[in-house]
């Protein structure tokens, strides 16, 4: 089942501070694989497709605070286990340090650093039909990645970039406050908390996911955003399928927080200062 898709809401992009555009942008075609799809003096749009921007990085002179809120990582996720093997070897022959890699259950993921810190998670899912719910939760867990059964996956062909149908699988955040998190994303962006680590992460989706939207306190509880434009998170998209789908969630927003208008894009504020665009798919 595609769980990014036409038929619930879902993440679709992201857009980044970074502290030195030109490293950044080498960072993320040579090591990720993204394709450029437009450059700027100040910033950089990436695509998998060759059409559609997933990935929008910007200058800036600012570095983020910690603890702070903002960005615990954004994950890509990738069709098939296969890519995620390929990404592996690819990783293992640049050298570029990783920094963990597990197996959710739901899931098997390599996660890294960009050269400003801001983490990044690549995965591949588990066939739905093989997650374990428990009721209305699903069971996800974090064991460490068996990676030399992975690596009999990957194929012998040079790694010439991410596939073409990478997409932002999720968006995992720091926040100051869980519960007050929890009400904003559940009661006011419409997702359904389906698992919860003890009182300091919860997992959000949209359509039966497994997640779409991560928040933690591990590093961030009480803690404020960072100066507005800092290198980190400047904002995420969630994607609407339909005008009237998205103008009710607009309204429950605005119960919680300010929501404005740029162009057909509407923007709010979490809690925790975290900024999210509400776009409609095109």
């Amino acid at each position: 089942m595609n769980y990014h898709s036409d038929s619930d809401p879902h993440t679709s992009e992201i857009h980044l501070f970074v502290s030195d555009l030109s490293r950044s942008i080498n960072f993320y075609e040579k090591i990720i694989g993204f394709e450029v799809l437009y450059k700027a003096s100040d910033r950089a749009v990436f695509t998998t497709n060759g059409e559609t921007p997933l990935l929008t990085i910007e200058q800036t002179n600012l570095k983020r605070d910690f603890p702070s809120t903002g960005l615990y990582h954004f994950a890509l996720l990738v069709p098939e286990r296969k890519h995620l093997a390929n990404v592996l070897k690819h990783l293992l022959s640049t050298g570029y340090p990783l920094q963990g890699a597990s197996d959710h259950a739901v899931s098997e993921a390599i996660y890294l650093g960009d050269p400003d810190g801001n983490g990044i998670e690549i995965y591949a899912d588990r066939p739905s039909k093989q997650w374990n719910w428990e009721g209305d939760q699903v069971v996800m867990t974090t064991n460490a990645l068996n990676a030399e059964e992975l690596m009999k996956e990957a194929t012998s062909e040079v790694f010439e970039g991410l596939p073409e149908n990478t997409v932002l699988g999720h968006v995992h955040l720091q926040v100051s406050d869980l519960k007050e998190a929890k009400d904003f994303y559940q009661n006011g962006l419409g997702l359904k908390i389906v698992s919860q680590l003890g009182h300091h992460a919860v997992f959000a989706s949209y359509g039966g996911y497994h997640h779409h939207i991560g928040l933690n306190t591990w590093q961030s509880a009480n803690a404020l955003p960072s100066k507005e434009g800092s290198t980190g998170l400047k904002w995420f998209s969630l994607v609407f399928t339909s005008e009237l789908e998205r103008s009710k969630c607009v309204e429950q927003v605005k119960k919680f927080s300010n929501v404005w208008q740029k162009d057909d894009d509407y923007y709010t504020n979490d809690p925790s200062g975290n900024s999210i665009r509400l776009s409609l798919k095109k």
